[in-house]
């Protein structure tokens, strides 16, 4: 079962974006974009891959934990960037994000300690996937979104749980068909009392 971590923004934070990006598709650097749907939009905490069945159990006990021992805290969308010059596009975060940063590291320990394979260790940036450029294609000069989007700062909202969710992905081969995300486990933040 193919699972990450994450921390997924209310639909009104996500509308507000959705509002904010619609006109980036239609500029040149933005047709030449894979762009992601809104109902597809995480905050990603830790990619664990495959995960063997025998590890769910211990896994789910680890982020239950890692949950209950982080507070809520508050966040925004705001602005946005890029990795690898042009083939990833995303909008940044505010507000808490060393609350979010400590969380992204008890969901990657709390896989290790249940013996998933994690890759190794990257410093955690907070940020939430927008577009990609397409394979084997050219990175596009994505400025023009960057300083489109860089004014954008999107409502707050109290981050208060964890979610786990399970990545299907594409099989069709149609272009343009997008990973199907189902979430199987929340938990509460701040739990413990």
């Amino acid at each position: 079962m193919r699972l990450f971590a994450a921390v997924l923004p209310p639909k009104d934070v996500l509308q507000d974006l959705a509002e904010a990006v619609a006109p980036l598709r239609d500029l040149p650097a933005g047709r030449d974009l894979r762009w992601t749907t809104p109902a597809h939009w995480h905050l990603t905490l830790a990619f664990y891959g495959e995960v063997d069945e025998d590890l769910l159990p211990a896994l789910r006990e680890r982020l239950a934990r890692a949950a209950a021992h982080t507070e809520p805290f508050a966040l925004a969308l705001r602005g946005a960037g890029q990795f690898g010059r042009g083939r990833a596009f995303w909008a940044g975060v505010e507000g808490d994000v060393r609350d979010l940063s400590l969380l992204a590291s008890r969901a990657e320990a709390a896989a290790r300690k249940a013996g998933v394979p994690m890759e190794d260790h990257r410093r955690y940036r907070a940020h939430l996937s927008l577009a990609r450029s397409g394979r084997g294609a050219a990175a596009p000069d994505v400025r023009p979104l960057l300083d489109a989007l860089d004014g954008h700062r999107g409502r707050s909202w109290t981050v208060d749980e964890l979610s786990l969710v399970h990545s299907r992905l594409p099989r069709s081969g149609v272009p343009g068909e997008q990973p199907r995300y189902e979430t199987v486990a929340r938990w509460e933040l701040g739990a413990s009392g």
